[in-house]
Formats: structure tokens, sequence, C-alpha cells
């Protein structure tokens, strides 16, 4: 009978409701999000203030509310009265994100979040016993508050640290202090009516700063509009409140100020002066310099590896305008640069979209999808085709003459070719792309819409050239014998493009998927060969075929569904040794005085693999990154991956390539240019070292 009563007892332990003990409480689940209460100790010990923390997990898509949540939602709502011991329970915020829905502007958090929590004992050295009710607001498309209650029980005994100890000691590093540690610093406040202006000073140079303001009673404000300083140490954020009463004047008045740039952020109380900086209009003097920055990056990215099959295609478009009537020439190239500026913005489109939903952005997202990978295979297999003589588009002569403006240009190609480069470019990262399109999305959409009308004038200028001065055709050679065999070259350009796009779906759906479309591709070729050998009354056969095997191509992508294998970017190559990338370790390393390397990259991203050839894998850059001292994470991307996203965003960058060095020199990291070159690498490696005793920092490039 004694042997039977500590079993007794173990089965009421386990039969009995889930209550935490000592380090971490018990998961309890609400809808769409879990939360428990953790310790960092495992016994009270004499301490006067036990560091706690409440944990919420939430499912994709849903997110969470800050102190001060915005237009809308509430903070998380806790009641201790159920404990025993307690005196007291101060909860702390980490920074939070903005999220911008429908013009409504909240702040919180997404996935998951740590709150630390300062717990006073009545009695210090007692057990502490924990209740908590906690009432908390996760939207998504919908909000719903959903209820907990959470038990901890922590031992009387030493407080040695627990399990969780470092992920509360990680959450209470990301609660905003008053600057020192992270090394910002807001030396001015200024408001006039409506308006806010704020004078930020950094440390190291400051990307993507945000601004989050209390103030009784509370007044809305959207992101701010940057104006950055030539080191970007300096900046000037101007925010208009939104919904604002006219006769609003913010001067005078007592706010808190949180300010968020990446991982870094501070917080401070300060009361507004009155009247706005006189250099205010520099807002407008930095956006003008941006579009400047679009307009040439768009003009660049011509000279991009992935827009060389596109470039093909205009040298062959100027030959055939060879001897025509300017007219006719500079109506082609306007429809071609049509074709570029209508797709940037239908692109700027889509992007201000997605980011309004809440949805990752990005430059060249795009060819993370299976099904456009697919329908470019197919484009540009099909130009490849006509390019070869293999097939022609017959139009009824009224269509022709409209189309064509009466000249027989086919305006519709030019404008489709057009169309095609914009799409063939978006991969591809050139010099000042990544600043441009990061300033555009970290702004709102007339930002966007701007950045993006430059870019696609920098793209289209080529074309605009030609059609300002026509007669530049007119010095190239006639047409003749020599263009059928200039045809057939370029039709080869296209089918090594279709080739490296098979390449990147091996990735996203396996070898047997892009075997099976390149084999369709094979048949659609054929099959339009094919039609033109046979008499006139059943060449609608071939044709037919073609489109059949184009569209059984479009059902390739639901048929497999995406690739469980690793992506070949990810394998580890003999000269380096990469491992898989980890935002949460990288502290860790740093910590432990070694160099962090990361390399964002993509096999849909030319780019990236010119950086890896041409100067990741090879010469002292290949002997550096082997180092036992430095760790070399590589962030593959050609899958959608959400963590890799918001890493980027965290930077103001929203394409790749992008490169950072961490060290103990630059413990916020050094951001390089997306072309690598040798020396640019082996510079920052040296900084993050601390060799040359300079503390690291972002550079815009």
């Amino acid at each position: 009978m004694k042997r039977l009563v500590p079993l007794l007892f173990a089965i009421l332990a386990l039969t009995a409701p889930a209550r935490g003990w000592a380090e971490e409480g018990a998961w309890s689940k609400a809808g769409p999000v879990e939360a428990r209460l953790v310790s960092s100790v495992q016994g009270t010990g004499d301490l006067k203030t036990v560091p706690l923390g409440l944990e919420l997990r939430l499912e994709p898509e849903w997110k969470t509310y800050w102190r001060s949540p915005g237009d809308a939602g509430f903070a998380p709502r806790l009641d201790w009265s159920g404990s025993d011991n307690l005196a007291r329970a101060d909860i702390a915020y980490p920074a939070p994100q903005r999220f911008t829905v429908l013009g409504f502007e909240t702040a919180g958090y997404h996935d998951e979040v740590l709150f630390p929590i300062a717990a006073v004992p009545t009695e210090p050295g007692k057990p502490l016993d924990l209740s908590l009710n906690a009432e908390v607001l996760v939207c998504s498309t919908i909000c719903v508050p959903q209820s907990f209650t959470l038990s901890l029980s922590i031992p009387a005994g030493p407080a040695a640290p627990g399990a969780s100890a470092n992920d509360i000691a990680r959450a209470q590093s990301q609660v905003p202090g008053d600057g020192r540690a992270s090394g910002l610093t807001i030396t001015s406040v200024r408001a006039e009516g409506g308006a806010l202006e704020v004078e930020v000073t950094a440390r190291d140079p400051m990307v993507s700063p945000d601004l989050f303001v209390e103030t009784d009673p509370p007044v809305s404000f959207p992101a701010p509009k940057r104006t950055f300083s030539d080191d970007d140490r300096h900046v000037r954020l101007r925010l208009d409140a939104t919904d604002a009463p006219a006769d609003l004047n913010l001067a005078g008045r007592a706010m808190t100020l949180t300010l968020v740039d990446g991982d870094r952020s501070m917080e401070t109380a300060a009361t507004t002066t009155a009247g706005l900086s006189s250099a205010a209009g520099g807002a407008s003097r930095g956006m003008a310099a941006m579009l400047g920055v679009a307009l040439l990056g768009g003009l660049i990215l011509n000279l991009m590896p992935c827009v060389l099959p596109v470039l093909s295609l205009k040298l062959l478009s100027i030959v055939q305008h060879g001897g025509r009537a300017p007219r006719a020439v500079r109506a082609g190239f306007l429809a071609s640069a049509a074709g570029i500026l209508v797709s940037f913005m239908v692109l700027a489109s889509a992007l201000v979209a997605v980011k309004s939903a809440g949805g990752a952005v990005g430059w060249g997202i795009q060819f993370q999808q299976p099904l456009f990978l697919v329908f470019m295979v197919v484009l540009v297999t099909l130009f490849a085709a006509n390019l070869w003589g293999l097939f022609e588009v017959p139009l009824p002569r009224a269509v022709a003459d409209r189309l064509g403006g009466g000249e027989g240009g086919g305006l519709a190609g030019q404008f489709a070719t057009g169309t095609f480069a914009t799409l063939l470019a978006t991969p591809c990262s050139a010099p000042f792309l990544g600043t441009a399109v990061g300033f555009a999305l970290a702004g709102g959409p007339a930002e966007v819409f701007a950045i993006f009308a430059a870019l696609g004038i920098g793209l289209a200028l080529p074309y605009l050239l030609v059609a300002a001065f026509p007669r530049v055709a007119r010095l190239l050679p006639r047409p003749g014998r020599w263009m059928v065999a200039l045809r057939r070259v370029l039709g080869a350009a296209l089918a090594l493009t279709a080739a490296w796009l098979l390449s990147v779906l091996v990735v996203q759906l396996g070898e047997v998927a892009a075997v099976a479309v390149a084999v369709l591709m094979g048949g659609l070729v054929a099959a339009l060969w094919l039609s033109r050998r046979l008499p006139p009354a059943t060449r609608w056969t071939g044709a037919a075929l073609a489109g059949l095997l184009a569209v059984v191509a479009f059902a390739i992508p639901a048929a497999f569904g995406p690739s469980a294998g690793a992506a070949p970017s990810a394998v580890i190559e003999a000269s380096t040794r990469w491992t898989p990338f980890a935002e949460a370790a990288i502290r860790d390393h740093v910590a432990a005085g070694k160099v962090v390397f990361v390399d964002v990259t993509a096999d849909w991203c030319i780019t990236c693999q010119a950086n890896k050839k041409l100067v990741l894998h090879r010469g002292e850059v290949a002997k550096r990154l082997d180092d036992a001292d430095l760790v070399a994470m590589r962030a593959d991307w050609t899958r959608p991956d959400d963590g890799i996203a918001r890493y980027l965003a965290s930077h103001g960058r929203y394409g790749i390539p992008f490169n950072m060095v961490y060290g103990p020199g630059a413990p916020e990291g050094i951001a390089l240019p997306e072309l690598l070159t040798e020396g640019a690498v082996l510079e920052a490696l040296d900084r993050a070292r601390g060799q040359d005793g300079l503390a690291g920092a972002p550079a815009r490039s």
C-alpha cells in the first residue's frame, strides 16, 4: 500500500489541470494564437524583481498589438489578481512593426513575440505563484479577441538561470532604451499645425528609420517621410497627422517618441517646439535626388546579364528599321518605351497592393512562382520560334494597318518587346537599383509610383533616344540575306534564356517537372516546324497541337507541386563553409568574436550568380570565407521565405543580391554593393573584424 501512494500522487499530477512549474508554463491555445508564461530563473532566490516573459505564437498572416495599437486594436490586457506573493508585474514592449492596411496605421507584432515582465514579490525569497488572465486581440482579415488563463509557479531556492533566460534577455534587449546602446539620438522635435518634424542622429548610418508617436489625446500619423544626410547619420523625419481637425496644433504638445531602425531602437519623452525647419523643403530635394538615382539605375539595367536577350531583340529591331521612314522608326521605338513604362506601372500597382495587404514585397519575387516561370519559358520559346521563322501571326489588313500606324510597323509587337524587357529585367539588381527600390517601398504609394516611373524611363531611355533621333537607324546595314543568320543566332540566345529559366524551375518543382516542361517546349517547336510543311488547308493542326502543348505546360506546377529537394544554391560548396541563414544566430557569433558574412541569393538572380563566380568563389575572398573564425551564411530566396523577406526589409532592401558583413568591429553590419568586387569584400571583412579600429556601418549603394 505504501508503494501505491507515490504512484497515486504521480497520476494525480499528470491528470491535474495544466500548471507551469519552475521555468516554463504550459502552452494555452485560443484560435490562431497560443500563449504561455516563462521565467528566467529556476527559483526566486533573494531577488526583489523576478524576470518573466509572456510568450505569444501566432499563425501565419495573424498579428497582435503594441501598447499603442494605432488606428485600431488594443494592447494585451493582463489581470494578475489570482496570484500569490505578487506585489505587481510590469510588462515591457519590444520595438513594434508598422502595419498599413487600407489607409489604417497600426503597430504590433507578427509570427511571435515575447513580452518581458518584471514581477515584484510581496515577500522576496518565498515561492511565487502566478495566475494570469490575459486578453489579446489578434487580427488577419478579421479581428478576434482571445482570452487565456495562464499559470506559473517559481519555488523558493537558488535563482539559477533557466531554459528561457536567453530568450527573455533577447526580448529585453529589443525593448527601446534611451538610445545610448543603440547609438540613436533625437536632437529636436518641432511642430506646426498637424505637421511634426523630428531630427535624428545616429552613431552608424541609418537605413529605414520609422517613428511611432504617442500623445494625449491620440493623433494618428502615417509612416514618416525621410530626408537623409550625405553620410546617412542624420535624418529628418516628417509626419503629417491624418484625419486631424483643422485647428489641431501640435506645438508645445508633450509626447513619447519611439524610433525604430532595423534592430536598433530608442524611446524618449519630448515636448515639441513651435515652427518647422527652414530646410523642410529638403524632403523634395531628397526625392528629386532619388528619382535621379532611379533613372540611372534603370539605364544601367540595360547592361545587366539578364537583359542581354532583350538587347538582342533591340538589335534585330533596329536592323529591321534600317532605311525606313523616320516617322515609322519613331513610332516603333516609342511603342517599345510605352511597353516598358506601362509594365513598370503595373509592377508598382501590384507592389502597392501587396504591401497594403501586409504581404512581403520585393524586386523579382515573381521568379519564386513556378507558374510565372512556366509562362516565361513558353513566351521565350515562342519568341525564339518566331525568330527561326517557324510561325508568323497573321492579322486582318485593317487591324494590321491600325496597329502599324499605316506603315506596317507592328506597334503591338514593339509594345510587347518593351513588356518582355521589363519581365526579364526584374531578377537583376543593377547598381543604384536597390537603393531606389528600397526608398520607394519604404515610403507610400506616391513614392512607389514615382520611383518606378523613373526606373521605367531609365530602362526605356535607349528607345527614347532612337525615337528622338530616328535617322540613327539609317546608319545601320540594309536588310539582306545576313539577317536570316542573325535571326537564327538571336533565336538561339533566347533558347539559352529558356534553358536558364528551366534551371530555376528545377529548384521550384524538381528535375522531373522541369524536364517535362522542356519536352513539351521541344514538342511545341516541332509542331510549329511541321505546320510550315503541311498543306495550307491542314496547317492549323500543327498550330493547334502547339497550343495544346503550351496549355499542358501551364498545368505542370499544379501537377507536381513544390519540390522537396534542397535548392542548388543551398548546397555547401567545397571551397567555402557555407551554412544556412539564421538571423538569430548572427549576434551570438559576433559576441563570440567571429565575423559573419551573409549572402542573400537566388537561382533566378543572374547578378547573384555572377557575384559568386567572379568574387565569392575565387581568389582571396574564397580563402577568407573558409577561415575558421568566419561564419559564411547563405540565405536562399529562390523560393518564397518570409524570414528572408523580413531581413531584407529591415535593411531597407527589397531586391537581391544583398550581402552584409557583421563582426566585433561592425555589430550592426556593413552592407555591400549589389555588384561585388574583391576589394570591397576584403575591406568589409577587415572592418568587421575591427582591424582598422572603425565601427562598421551600413552603407547605401
